[in-house]
């Protein structure tokens, strides 16, 4: 069962948004969290993504998620904040998390993906040259990697520690089989992991799913002390109006992005629909109560969202503020499948 957050468990943050600790560590997040892996690209006109930047760091976003590979083409997310931290943001740096991550293809070659000590940490420093900076907040191994040992990738992380280089470390994406064995190996060669980076959302609930062994990736978290980021807690878009009644021109689904096709299934979007009738009935959008329902478990520190506006972000902020979700839309969600195909990522990390 969830663990609902008491009243207090969230600590006051910069614009009055919520902040709740990430885990063991001294750090809190804001409960919304922006990330650029969409919209933030060389496609993507800079004007308008150093409006959504300022604009949320402005309303108390104060934690901002990349990864190496986000554009497209792979690293212009990075290169786009690292102009904001330059000049816009200089000031206000220290009081700024900044997140990246390394794991997936980013370049050619053997060492282009992947989890080696190589790969990880000449990634990392190209992150850091096109941030502009001499260390991130967190570095997280983007993916679990058969074709390397743990040993190799914690180590890895580690590394990145001691150097300076990242003030903290985590992992995205891994199984709870995955992360016990992350966390055993971090424990023999002390190096601390604080954080588990994971897809969530109300049709994609396979973290409060037990393994063989009977725990969930939240069980897991929960009991190692780590804190627990979620990304697409909107479903990619699913979880919005935008799908209702086709998939519009432009779009997601129509570019032939992560959104796939057979994701809009009529049984996937008979669910949407239920549960956009269910939010109106309340007077809160799909939206609203898709991130309301991610963040109803204290185990989940921050969620993580993009957007294409501001007038997008804003609306996504004021869901935080809605009422919280009643009996019967908790027991809503419940009748959806844990598994309905849209893990992203299951085949190449979190299955494993």
């Amino acid at each position: 069962m969830p663990r609902t957050a008491p009243d207090d468990a969230s600590l006051a943050g910069p614009g009055d948004l919520p902040h709740r600790r990430l885990g063991r560590t001294g750090l809190t997040l804001p409960a919304l969290s922006l990330g650029l892996w969409q919209n933030f690209g060389e496609a993507d006109a800079f004007a308008t993504q150093r409006e959504i930047v300022l604009h949320a760091v402005d309303r108390g976003v104060t934690h901002v998620d990349l990864a190496n590979n986000y554009g497209p083409p792979g690293g212009a997310a990075e290169s786009s904040l690292g102009r904001l931290l330059a000049r816009d943001l200089r000031p206000v740096r220290d009081e700024l998390v900044v997140t990246t991550k390394a794991g997936y293809r980013m370049g050619p070659g053997p060492y282009g993906e992947g989890g080696s000590r190589k790969y990880l940490l000449s990634s990392l420093d190209a992150s850091l040259r096109r941030l502009g900076l001499d260390h991130v907040d967190v570095f997280y191994s983007h993916r679990f990697d058969p074709t390397t040992p743990l040993h190799e990738t914690v180590g890895a992380l580690g590394a990145a520690v001691r150097s300076g280089r990242a003030r903290h470390v985590g992992i995205s994406s891994y199984s709870a089989r995955r992360t016990r064995e992350a966390l055993h190996v971090a424990a023999e060669l002390g190096v601390e992991l604080v954080v588990t980076q994971v897809s969530y959302s109300m049709l994609n609930r396979w973290i409060e799913v037990p393994d063989a062994s009977g725990e969930s990736v939240l069980d897991v978290a929960a009991d190692a002390g780590l804190g627990v980021v979620a990304f697409s807690p909107l479903a990619q878009g699913m979880l919005t109006d935008r799908y209702l009644r086709g998939t519009p021109r432009g779009s997601r689904a129509a570019r032939g992005g992560p959104l796939r096709g057979e994701f809009l299934s009529e049984e996937n979007l008979e669910h949407v629909r239920r549960l956009d009738a269910l939010a109106r009935s309340h007077g809160r959008s799909l939206a609203a109560t898709a991130i309301a329902w991610a963040l109803r478990d204290e185990r989940v520190t921050s969620v993580l969202l993009g957007a294409s506006s501001t007038r997008q972000l804003d609306d996504n902020l004021a869901a935080l503020a809605a009422p919280a979700l009643t009996d019967e839309e908790l027991r809503a969600v419940e009748s959806v499948p844990a598994d309905t195909g849209i893990n992203l990522w299951a085949a190449r990390s979190s299955d494993l």
